[in-house]
């Protein structure tokens, strides 16, 4: 499938090691689940001798299988699109348009972390928010956002061992625990950001999920002052406990189903930096007093099959930036959007098959199957 051309422009303390916990499905469940989620963040390479898009990807197919026409991460998912509407309050810590009072649309997508396009929903999956907020002076802002509160890698080169250290076993379709112990006993923090991935309240689906920008970036201000920050989306209807859900795509089915009935809303909040945070290690909390400013409302009203959503031909590179938001020092950035686009040139020579959300399930005639 061949994608618009403008995007062709584009461009752990460690967890238990104990024999006997490695035999529980759930831990294993959880390391499956973040090396798939965690490549939206870590995909790509900071020594060209060392990593290169190719490997990176290869890697990711060796947990997943390779998918032609798909994402080689977050394969799963579906367009939504609405606006996002600033309240001004962002807009003395960066000169970014989309901060000044006002609407600009949205095009964005959810998604499951993997590359298995035909997964099965469950609550424990790792969940993605991915957004293209569009001003009319052409200063768009893109961003890939996940229900995870860190990410479990500091390296592109760390996170690539740790998806060979992780794939499954081809006998046994299950990680090797052989493998898999030794990695963890010498990465302490990637087995600790793993410990608290595994232990995040899950919630009953995207339309009440909180999504974060795990990596830092920076907002720069009219007076060229920078101060680095993270952000998340907050939704506004309040959590609820999740359940193991009807179907294989019951996740999707529901936020349609509430798409359907009134518009769903998150809010932007962003939080303040200083010096002494951790701003080149994603698998770093920052403290928790940190300020934090509301910067607006995310406003989602419709949603789309991938077959034929305006989500399809877009890559969420997080270095597609305004003028006022700059990378940081985090080494994850510039890999993840060099990936990226490895990923795109990929999947556009290839032929898709049909997407388990289908157009007649994003429909709102049809409603959820």
């Amino acid at each position: 499938m061949v994608e618009p051309p403008d995007e062709r422009r584009t461009r752990t303390s460690l967890l238990p090691t104990d024999p006997t916990v490695m035999k529980h499905l759930g831990f294993i469940g959880i390391v499956l689940a973040l090396l798939c989620s965690t490549f939206a963040w870590s995909a790509g390479w900071l020594s060209p001798h060392r990593l290169t898009q190719t490997s990176m990807l290869d890697a990711l197919r060796a947990v997943d299988g390779l998918h032609p026409g798909f994402r080689r991460n977050h394969a799963k998912g579906m367009c939504v699109t609405g606006w996002f509407e600033s309240n001004g309050n962002a807009a003395d810590l960066s000169t970014a348009s989309v901060f000044r009072p006002g609407r600009v649309p949205v095009v964005g997508r959810f998604a499951l972390a993997g590359g298995m396009p035909f997964q099965a929903d469950a609550p424990a999956k790792v969940r993605s928010m991915a957004l293209r907020l569009m001003p009319p002076d052409g200063q768009e802002w893109r961003m890939g956002i996940n229900n995870i509160p860190v990410f479990v890698a500091r390296t592109p080169q760390e996170f690539h061992d740790l998806l060979l250290a992780t794939r499954p076993n081809p006998v046994t379709g299950k990680p090797d625990p052989a493998r898999v112990q030794p990695f963890m006993a010498a990465h302490p923090d990637v087995a600790r950001a793993i410990g608290l991935v595994g232990k995040r309240p899950l919630t009953s689906g995207f339309a009440d999920d909180t999504y974060l920008s795990l990596d830092t970036f920076r907002f720069v201000n009219t007076n060229g002052t920078s101060i680095p920050v993270r952000w998340a989306m907050v939704p506004v209807t309040p959590p609820s406990a999740p359940s193991p859900g009807n179907g294989p795509n019951y996740l999707f089915e529901n936020l349609i189903t509430a798409l359907h009935q009134a518009p769903l809303q998150w809010h932007l909040i962003i939080t303040k930096g200083e010096a002494t945070d951790p701003t080149a290690d994603p698998t770093l909390n920052w403290p928790a007093d940190r300020p934090q400013v509301d910067a607006g409302t995310l406003t989602l009203t419709s949603a789309e099959s991938e077959d034929n959503g305006a989500c399809t031909g877009i890559t969420y590179d997080p270095m597609v930036l305004p003028t006022g938001i700059t990378a940081s020092d985090d080494p994850i950035l510039p890999a993840r959007s060099a990936a990226y686009m490895s990923s795109f040139v990929r999947r556009s020579g290839e032929t898709k098959p049909p997407s388990a959300i289908s157009p007649a399930t994003a429909s709102p005639n049809g409603g959820p199957s």
